[in-house]
């Protein structure tokens, strides 16, 4: 269980209830707190790790909490997944992959059960990407088996449906891991190798440890190490329309807009979903962000060029605890801060 100090008294009000902070009604400038107030305060999140705040390429805040390490790496859970989605837009954008409307079983055809179903013909990049593949879920109460299993790409495969290729959004790391092993499979090298290539020029991007699968595969969209920074590096580029500090082109901007618009919308959250990237009006602007297990957050706030990156206890849940809101409701309070300054 996450144990969490009361908040009504460690934090401003709109930090108070989790249910109103995305939504929070602004305030007039002269109310709202400062950014370093808005940090003093958010010390009753007991999973906190680190809190980074960067505007227009400018750091404005780097704060640890807990204890923590500023520079320690965190297992940034499903926040990579945003990566992977990234690494696909590159992987088109260097004609490895047609698009997003390109089926996938011809490039994972070795993988295929004897007796497939015919659905299977019809996913696309595209559907894997927004979790609208209609695969069997490989998230939640299924993941274990699922890594239990010898062959990860084949076991998801394999298993019955649960919906339609095209259809509602199934979140699935299995889907995520597909595109893994479809950027291995086209790239010619692994996962990792590509990462590193594709994003040499971001400085500062690093990934540490990451899991693979029985065939060596790395893990798409879970068990990624990273620090709060190197998170921020990588969301810097999308901020920035692609492109690392010094100009070269990582990502194509199209990409971006395509991986931003609504695909979907998450059943557990209502959040709208694109490729990767979750969407969401937090302190009354539009926000695209990462999010992992535990909470692990990666906000881009486009409108005030604003990028922001929360780590947290990765062993604990965050989004039935409300933890997850709350840490929407600290974003709110930092996009008041910031347009107060």
């Amino acid at each position: 269980m996450i144990r969490r100090r009361t908040l009504i008294s460690a934090l401003p009000l709109a930090l108070a209830a989790p249910h109103v902070l995305a939504q929070a009604v602004p305030q007039p400038p002269s109310r709202r707190p400062s950014l370093g107030s808005v940090l003093d305060g958010v010390r009753g999140l007991e999973p906190l790790k680190v809190v980074l705040v960067s505007r227009e390429g400018e750091m404005l805040a780097e704060r640890a909490f807990n204890g923590h390490s500023i520079n320690a790496s965190t297992n940034i859970k499903s926040a990579s997944k945003s990566i992977i989605s990234a690494m696909v837009g590159i992987a088109i954008d260097k004609g490895l992959l047609q698009g997003p409307d390109q089926k996938i079983t011809p490039i994972l055809e070795s993988e295929l059960p004897r007796d497939p179903d015919p659905r299977l013909r019809d996913v696309t990049i595209g559907n894997l990407l927004s979790m609208q593949a209609g695969l069997a879920r490989m998230s939640g109460p299924n993941y274990g088996r699922w890594v239990s299993s010898r062959n990860w790409v084949r076991f998801a495969l394999s298993e019955p449906f649960d919906g339609e290729p095209g259809g509602a959004m199934l979140y699935s790391t299995a889907s995520t891991h597909l595109l893994s092993a479809i950027l291995t499979r086209v790239g010619r090298k692994s996962t990792l190798a590509l990462a590193r290539e594709w994003f040499a020029p971001v400085e500062g991007f690093r990934i540490g440890s990451w899991e693979q699968d029985p065939q060596g595969i790395y893990l798409g969209g879970n068990q990624m190490a990273m620090t709060a920074a190197s998170l921020l590096a990588f969301g810097e580029v999308y901020r920035n329309g692609g492109r690392a500090k010094d100009g070269t082109r990582i990502v194509s901007a199209d990409w971006i807009r395509q991986s931003w618009t609504l695909r979907t919308n998450s059943r557990f959250s209502g959040d709208g979903y694109g490729y990767g990237w979750f969407l969401r009006t937090i302190g009354g602007e539009e926000v695209k962000f990462g999010w992992g297990y535990g909470g692990q957050m990666l906000y881009i706030v486009p409108s005030l060029g604003l990028t922001v990156v929360m780590t947290s206890d990765e062993n604990s849940p965050s989004a039935r605890t409300g933890y997850r809101d709350d840490l929407h409701g600290l974003l709110a309070q930092i996009i008041g801060a910031v347009r107060s300054a």
